[in-house]
């Protein structure tokens, strides 16, 4: 379950990045981008920093119940 959770956080900061990147301009474009990116890492439930640090937030044996 924390794994949907995770994704769910990481699609609402992606758009509110991606949306200021749009809005504002400027120094907000890298926003955009690292939006773009979260959601991206959100809908194919993989993300490569998870994976290097060794974290994962799917729900595996028992603690899942």
């Amino acid at each position: 379950m924390m794994g949907f959770w995770d994704a769910v956080v990481r699609v609402l900061v992606g758009a509110i990045l991606i949306w200021l990147g749009i809005e504002k301009g400027g120094v907000f474009v890298i926003g955009e981008v690292v939006g773009f990116i979260l959601m991206f890492t959100a809908i194919i439930a993989f993300c490569p920093l998870y994976k290097i640090a060794g974290i994962s937030t799917r729900c595996e044996g028992e603690a899942c119940s």
